[in-house]
């Protein structure tokens, strides 16, 4: 066992006593937050990747995978920041943002790319088209609904965002 994961496990039991509910009961509202902050990240990825795909006159598959890998990217990018902020080091702090995001960015990602790629019409829409920003706010939305229990379940057991809750003040 290196030091860094020593040094996570000894944190997380130290959050796990100091926080309780971690270890069972997790409200629908911490859920959701934590959700929110993922989805967060995960919007301006997708738009980012489907404008830069559009503008580049992309076709619809690599532009979908660039909104993947920058969803992904954002995702983690958001996670990492509050982490190196509480003064963790780099590498940990890589550790505990793919601990915490990569089951729930993956679950977003399939739910609101799967929406966007089985909605007649939406994978031709246009940015400047109403249906693309129709569509993409029901696929967000969609995500984030099917995405929320499955972090309440994750941080009820320790996973997920409630790894990254011991680095917040």
């Amino acid at each position: 066992m290196d030091h860094a994961h020593e040094h996570g496990h000894h944190a997380h039991e130290q959050h796990a006593h100091h926080h309780p509910h971690h270890g069972g009961k997790v409200t629908w509202a911490e859920a959701a937050r934590a959700t929110l902050h993922c989805l967060t990240g995960c919007a301006i990825g997708e738009v980012l990747g489907m404008v830069i795909g559009t503008a580049l006159g992309w076709g619809n598959v690599p532009t979908m995978a660039l909104a993947i890998v920058l969803a992904f990217f954002f995702g983690y990018a958001f996670t990492l920041r509050g982490v190196l902020k509480a003064g963790v080091d780099f590498r940990s702090a890589v550790r505990v943002a793919l601990a915490a995001d990569t089951l729930s960015i993956t679950v977003m990602e399939l739910i609101d790319n799967g929406v966007i790629a089985l909605w007649p019409g939406a994978m031709d829409a246009h940015l400047s088209a109403p249906l693309f920003w129709i569509v993409l706010a029901i696929a967000l939305a969609a995500a984030f609904v099917i995405t929320v229990p499955v972090n309440k379940w994750m941080i009820g057991r320790g996973k997920g965002h409630a790894v990254v809750h011991q680095y917040h003040q």
